[in-house]
């Protein structure tokens, strides 16, 4: 049986907190607004029985509870956590899912990035839980998925984030002469109901975050001010470019702000140009002095 954890992660709405799980908890999304809605879900009736619970999200890997007025998520979050935790653990279902969710057919188109190495492959279907990067055959060893994909020669790095596929190749081949096979044969090993990564082994990919995990910890509210803008703005425009960026650290006495760049934008030739007149002119623009320059790494 799966073992479970948890990570609470804070939003830009202070009344919704998300609880992220280390493996896929359902494959749709639901929404309940309170437990006459929650009919098929298990888990969801449980937390209404919560006087402080409005709104129970569950989406891939994470549950987003909304919380009422009346508490501060300070005084539960913890305890919420840990109720969550020992549920997952039981193996009792998050939602009980009808075999029709299950038999949607399995699509994938190809899109363009701004990186010209790189080509993002989008299902219509949430594929992993979370962020996993993979630079080589051996680091891929618990994705069967990837590890197919570096037997094409032409591959050079797989990064995927929950619905799509970024693969980056080598300058020997012409995206015209191989989006099509490598659209097809994602597609193929999908549609089969393999699973791309084994979530279980593999751990998500902040893995520069995670080797620098003491710089990763805000440490001041600056740091977490900088964190709460990346996600709400930045991170969902790099994702549709078949990207990730990872806050690393905040320098405070050079108002430096170090982040990590993965999936198409790590050594995309525009990242710079983004990073100094969008992400550092918008991070200068919400916290004035505070900021006097980004740096980016590619992951």
């Amino acid at each position: 049986m799966k073992e479970y954890n948890i990570r609470v992660v804070e939003t830009a709405d202070p009344a919704i907190l998300k609880f992220e799980a280390n493996h896929f908890l359902v494959k749709e999304n639901y929404e309940y607004k309170n437990i006459d809605e929650a009919k098929n879900s298990p888990l969801a009736q449980q937390l209404f029985h919560l006087p402080f619970i409005k709104t129970v999200y569950v989406s891939g890997n994470f549950i987003a509870l909304e919380r009422f007025d009346i508490i501060q998520w300070s005084d539960v979050k913890d305890e919420v956590a840990q109720n969550l935790v020992e549920y997952l653990n039981t193996g009792e279902p998050v939602v009980v899912e009808t075999d029709s969710s299950r038999q949607v057919p399995i699509t994938v188109y190809a899109e363009v990035t701004p990186n010209p190495s790189v080509m993002k492959f989008v299902a219509n279907r949430t594929i992993v839980p979370s962020i996993y990067e993979f630079k080589n055959i051996d680091e891929a060893k618990d994705s069967e998925l990837a590890k197919k994909l570096f037997h094409f020669p032409f591959v050079k790095e797989v990064f995927f984030d929950q619905n799509y596929i970024s693969v980056s190749k080598y300058e020997i081949a012409d995206w015209n002469d191989i989006t099509m096979e490598l659209r097809e044969f994602i597609r193929d090993f999908l549609a089969k109901g393999n699973e791309a990564v084994a979530t279980e082994k593999v751990t998500p990919t902040t893995e520069a975050a995670a080797q620098n995990k003491a710089e990763t910890v805000p440490q001041n509210e600056t740091a977490v001010q900088i964190i709460n803008i990346l996600e709400e703005y930045v991170k969902p425009a790099v994702a549709s470019d078949g990207g990730n960026i990872l806050f690393k650290s905040y320098e405070e006495e050079s108002k430096t702000v170090n982040v990590i760049l993965q999936g198409a934008c790590s050594g995309c030739p525009s990242s710079t140009f983004t990073l100094k007149n969008g992400i550092e002119t918008m991070l200068k623009n919400m916290l004035g002095d505070k900021v006097q320059e980004v740096v980016a790494l590619n992951g």
